[in-house]
Parts: structure tokens; C-alpha cells; sequence
């Protein structure tokens, strides 16, 4: 078991093979994922239940990540916060937007995702520890 386990992620991808590969990757690293396939289905949950990453494509309908985050910074401050995307100009307007959240750019190694979730992480871990 490693401590990651206790770690709690809330996805937010509507793509629904990317979504499945995220979430297989992360199961698989030992972090506790639920996944939905937009923003606004991503609400409810950060009402409900705590975590402590949400992971959230930039690009989606209905509501975007960077909304999202917003919200989620309202409803839980403590949830850390990472973005992926595909597209480089949201890069710089999530940078902007919520400069304490990590950017990661699309396509990129499962390998290079579980690492940076990993170090935005860290500071939660050693607080369990």
C-alpha cells in the first residue's frame, strides 16, 4: 500500500476513452479516482465528498475547467488543483486564471501524469504521514 492510497482525485474529462486511461493510470499508481465526463457533473460530488486533487481537462462542454476550479476553489480550498490540455492558448489563460494550479500539456506520458500528481500531492502525504 502505498500513501498515495489515501489520496483522493476527482477527474474531470469528457473524453471517454482519455477519461478511462486516466483513471486505469491513477488506480494503478494507488490514488482513489471518481470520474465524471463534465464540469458541471463534477459539482454534486465536490459538494458531497472531499478531495484532494481535482484533475480537470481545460475544454469541455456545459462548463470549463477553469469554471470548475473556481467552484471548487469556493466549495473546498484545500482541493489542489491541475489542469490537462490539448490546446496551448488555454495553457496561458488557465496559467492566468489560477496561477497556483499545475498545467499539463496533451499528449503526454501516463508515467509523467502520476509524477506531477504525485508532487502536487507531496505536501498533502507528509501532512498524513
Amino acid at each position: 500500500m502505498t500513501d498515495f492510497q489515501r489520496a483522493k482525485i476527482l477527474l474531470a474529462e469528457d473524453d471517454d476513452a482519455m477519461r478511462s486511461y486516466l483513471v486505469r493510470a491513477l488506480e494503478q499508481a494507488g490514488f482513489s479516482v471518481d470520474a465524471v465526463d463534465r464540469g458541471t457533473a463534477a459539482l454534486p460530488l465536490l459538494e458531497a465528498t472531499h478531495y484532494d486533487l481535482l484533475l480537470s481537462d481545460i475544454v469541455m462542454p456545459e462548463m470549463d475547467g477553469i469554471e470548475l476550479a473556481q467552484r471548487c476553489n469556493e466549495l473546498s480550498a484545500d482541493t489542489k488543483v491541475m489542469f490537462i490540455t490539448g490546446f496551448a492558448a488555454v495553457t496561458l489563460k488557465a496559467s492566468r486564471e489560477q496561477p497556483q494550479a499545475k498545467v499539463l500539456s496533451k499528449p503526454f506520458h501516463l508515467k509523467d501524469l502520476v509524477l506531477e500528481v504525485e508532487r502536487v500531492l507531496e505536501d498533502r502525504i507528509s501532512a498524513i504521514l
